[in-house]
């Protein structure tokens, strides 16, 4: 069984695409001691988005040192070739692109019978209508607040209102709603506010060094301070 489940608890996902790679599996050792929920794993294929990052093998590797969740991104043409791949290697949730799936439905229904939690993910000019027909069979949605393919990109504003739209959208399903792209926790609370849970930040991580664990934190529990920060 996937190790996820649903819960209404806010949920930091720290972004490895911001680590060192040659030293990725201190990485997960270091996220862990500092109190990450999650791990988020990118993959890029250099086709749907401009970069190149890791796959199958990689994940495998990193599965044998870490217990955390693993929430693994597919930023990637053709994503139902390679799912089962991908589970294998240890992931516990999968999250497709709507922009990579003509037949969005028959990929959800694929990674569920995999036996991993289903995720769809929309890109920042991708509209919620493209996700409507799915709400009652995936079990996370990830909102891109930046263009995706790089890391350490600025928060797009708009996505605030993107995130109350698809909550109101989304009503008492359980469905975890993530955010992608230029948190830090200058506008956590803003963001979770607008609806988010999930919140994946790599930059504002991995930067911190000895304070990962304080800025962590600040991503789950925002100090009241923050609150005059916008994104």
């Amino acid at each position: 069984m996937p190790q996820l489940a649903y819960t209404t608890q806010p949920i930091v996902a720290p972004s490895i695409l911001s680590a060192d790679f040659a030293r990725l599996a201190d990485a997960l050792a270091t996220l862990e001691t500092a109190g990450a929920d999650w791990v988020h794993i990118d993959v890029m294929d250099g086709h749907f988005v401009p970069n190149l990052t890791i796959g199958p093998p990689v994940i495998e590797c990193l599965r044998e040192h870490s217990q955390l969740p693993f929430d693994v991104h597919l930023m990637i043409e053709h994503p139902e070739r390679s799912l089962a791949n991908y589970k294998a290697a240890g992931a516990d949730l999968l999250t497709v692109h709507v922009e990579t799936c003509p037949h969005l439905n028959r990929v959800i229904h694929q990674i569920k019978e995999l036996d991993a939690l289903a995720g769809v993910s929309l890109n920042p000019a991708t509209p919620l209508s493209s996700i409507e027909e799915v709400l009652d069979i995936v079990d996370l949605v990830l909102i891109m607040s930046v263009n995706p393919g790089f890391g350490g990109q600025r928060f797009i504003p708009q996505t605030l209102d993107k995130l109350q739209r698809l909550k109101a959208m989304i009503g008492s399903r359980p469905i975890f709603i993530e955010v992608d792209g230029g948190i830090s926790p200058q506008n956590a609370q803003s963001v979770r506010k607008a609806g988010a849970q999930v919140l994946v930040s790599g930059s504002a991580i991995f930067q911190a060094n000895q304070e990962m664990k304080s800025v962590i934190t600040q991503l789950r529990m925002p100090h009241k301070a923050s609150t005059s920060c916008s994104g």
